[in-house]
């Protein structure tokens, strides 16, 4: 305790100096463990995927529809259980700022190929039996203030203008990781309001979601369904849910790089800056680590104190990052929801802002502690006064 003392008083001698450094760290952790943070919501569509899930797409570009009745085939592949389809419908909500993932699904089979969407009994059942009916995530309902029974219009981008929606069921996730803030409706009324309105998607599919009865059968499974529809006019690629979003991802992947960059440049300038305290302390307590020595104390005391001292101020500084991160982390997954719907700090990423601290305590510390040793003692008295 006594040594805890010492460390404390020492790192608080100069108030102001010290009170900027913790500062700076503190702004430095937060920024580190909200980066971190951004990372992981970016792959957060990646972790969440099934092993038991195939996506089927049009083989030139996801935005190439493909025939409806492939469904059928696709069901006749050994290995499948069960065979959904979707089309991304790009609606937004009044104005273009709000802007949320909106599908059109088969949605008895998408619901059984989707067992982390929750929704109570009730509310499913009424979303089956309503054509015009809709299931929206938690997140979704409480941004807009919506609630079950109540009538949404989305202005179509793709499928042009005004589309009305009953909100039938609020679902939430099983898992932390399950995206909280999208939109599905019946592709049955997408597709009658094509027939008269867009000839060119009636009985059109974007994309179709694949369940296999188990996870090792997968690749032969989406080897097969392709080799159906090969040489056809719509030919397909089918692979696992993970590397269908890993494909999205791919293609930020310069931006993704970047920040993780950017990330780990944060930590070495806020190095530099304790290293600069450091500094500045240890050379205005030369006469003192003189007298030490003249006391009979070893440079193993002194190195003690300079880096008990440097590891006061960081991790000071680290436990105040890491406690903002929180509401800092709150206020973000709020207010860009739709854009990052799992927002979420992981374990891991306080584990590296911990290591952070401990490394930018240590290494910050080596070179005044150094000098504090090599200093001959009739050197360091001389500079007392």
């Amino acid at each position: 305790m006594l040594i805890l003392k010492v460390l404390f008083r020492n790192a608080f001698r100069n108030r102001l100096r010290t009170g900027l450094t913790i500062l700076g760290i503190t702004i430095a952790i937060l920024a580190f463990g909200l980066l971190r943070t951004l990372i992981s919501a970016w792959y957060a569509g990646v972790e969440a995927s099934s092993a038991t899930r195939l996506v089927t797409r049009n083989s030139v570009s996801i935005i190439f529809p493909l025939p409806h009745f492939y469904k059928d085939k696709i069901q006749q592949v050994n290995g499948v259980k069960t065979v959904s389809y979707g089309t991304w419908f790009g609606g937004v909500y009044g104005e273009e700022k709000n802007f949320f993932a909106n599908f059109a699904v088969e949605p008895k089979s998408f619901l059984e190929l989707y067992p982390e969407l929750i929704i109570p009994f009730n509310e499913k059942e009424s979303f089956l039996k309503d054509q015009k009916g809709c299931v929206i995530g938690k997140k979704l309902a409480a941004k807009f203030m919506w609630k079950v029974g109540d009538i949404v219009t989305l202005k179509g981008t793709i499928f042009l203008g005004n589309w009305d929606f009953v909100v039938r069921g609020i679902y939430r996730g099983r898992d932390k990781d399950t995206d909280e803030s999208q939109f599905f409706f019946h592709w049955d009324y997408l597709n009658e309001i094509s027939k008269k309105a867009l000839p060119l998607w009636t009985d059109q599919v974007g994309y179709y979601m694949i369940g296999v009865t188990r996870p090792e059968l997968a690749g032969d499974v989406a080897v097969a369904v392709d080799q159906l529809f090969k040489n056809s006019l719509a030919e397909t690629l089918t692979e696992t849910e993970k590397a269908f979003q890993q494909g999205f991802v791919a293609m930020s992947g310069a931006i993704v790089a970047a920040i993780q960059i950017v990330s780990f440049v944060v930590i070495f300038i806020i190095m530099a800056v304790v290293a600069n305290t450091m500094a500045m302390t240890t050379r205005e307590r030369i006469g003192e680590y003189a007298i030490l020595k003249t006391l009979g104390f070893g440079g193993r005391h002194i190195t003690a104190l300079i880096f008990g001292e440097s590891l006061v101020i960081t991790i000071m500084g680290c436990l105040l990052g890491l406690i903002l991160t929180f509401p800092a982390t709150n206020i973000i997954s709020h207010e860009l929801g739709t854009y990052f719907p799992v927002f979420n700090v992981e374990k891991e990423t306080l584990y590296l802002n911990l290591v952070a601290a401990f490394v930018i305590a240590f290494v910050s510390a080596i070179i005044p502690a150094r000098r504090a040793i090599r200093i001959r003692i009739a050197d360091g008295l001389r500079r007392i006064g």
